[in-house]
């Protein structure tokens, strides 16, 4: 890298809901990392001062937002994090997290990677139709208005106009922007008020506003020759269909160690997700001494 070593190179954005345990845990496991924290508006004052009570100053606290899921709180939240994460030097790309990931990676190592990767993001977003959401490839996600009640879609049954020109896409939420491609989101967001409108009614949108605007040309030109298409967060999505991937504990120990989904993946994964401390306390312990985090030697 180019760059003095201490400089950052990464910032995170994390939008949590509770279990302030595990969020300070991730908070000091991604050291030296400037952390932009979202905590649901839903929680409980006495959990959110507890989430944010005692943090270091790297550690921004973002004003709050109800970010429930599959609702359109989530993109603002996130968008909220870009915005003020851009703002802090030596930045080269921006990871969207939750309060339950984990990283599988010590802060130099990352760095090292994004030295690698400086032009490059990584997302795992597919162009619509996408074969695995459905008989329409995820378009009746946009066609109709949608509201959530807790877990429960809510769908109005009557069609609407697509916007002109986006080349929708969709897919994991979990994702690590270059600057640029963070700074085209927000500018995207600020100047398309009507695109932001529609898309308030769309279901899932964390799963498809960005990824649709990184993916449309007059958004986000060359997109298609500076991201790479690959998971750098392990996600265990395995078995019956769920809305949800379960807590982590002991057991996946050596996939976590392995750092890969797939045989032929390009790059190892950086984090994983779900932790929790009632579930995964041991589990992170194994992977604070595997890779050296929060002050752990590695074996």
């Amino acid at each position: 890298m180019d760059r003095d070593a201490s400089s950052p190179g990464l910032a995170c954005v994390v939008l949590a809901h509770g279990d302030p345990e595990q969020v300070h845990r991730l908070v000091e496991a991604l050291d030296p990392f400037p952390v932009y924290l979202h905590v649901d508006s839903r929680t409980s004052d006495d959990v959110f001062r507890q989430i944010t009570s005692g943090l270091p100053s790297r550690c921004v606290i973002l004003p709050r937002r109800r970010t429930g899921w599959a609702t359109w709180g989530a993109v603002e939240a996130e968008i909220e994090g870009y915005r003020e994460a851009l703002s802090h030097p030596g930045i080269t790309h921006v990871a969207l997290m939750t309060g339950a990931d984990y990283p599988l990676a010590s802060s130099d190592e990352i760095r090292a990677f994004l030295g690698e990767h400086r032009d490059e993001s990584f997302t795992m977003f597919t162009t619509l139709p996408y074969v695995n959401w459905g008989r329409s490839g995820g378009f009746d996600r946009l066609r109709y208005r949608h509201w959530a009640r807790g877990k429960r879609m809510i769908r109005l049954p009557v069609p609407r106009r697509l916007p002109a020109d986006v080349r929708f896409a969709g897919g994991s939420t979990s994702k690590m922007l270059t600057v640029e491609h963070a700074r085209a989101v927000v500018r995207t967001y600020d100047s398309e008020p009507d695109l932001a409108a529609f898309w308030r009614r769309t279901w899932a949108p964390d799963e498809t506003f960005i990824a649709s605007v990184v993916n449309t040309p007059r958004f986000v030109p060359g997109w298609a020759d500076h991201h790479v298409s690959t998971p750098l967060w392990w996600i265990d999505w395995s078995g019956a269909r769920k809305k949800s991937p379960p807590w982590l504990d002991e057991s996946a120990l050596p996939s976590l160690l392995a750092r890969r989904l797939a045989d032929d993946q390009a790059v190892p994964c950086l984090f994983a997700r779900k932790f929790s401390t009632e579930v995964s306390g041991p589990l992170m312990d194994e992977l604070d001494r595997a890779f050296g985090l929060r002050g752990a030697v590695r074996r």
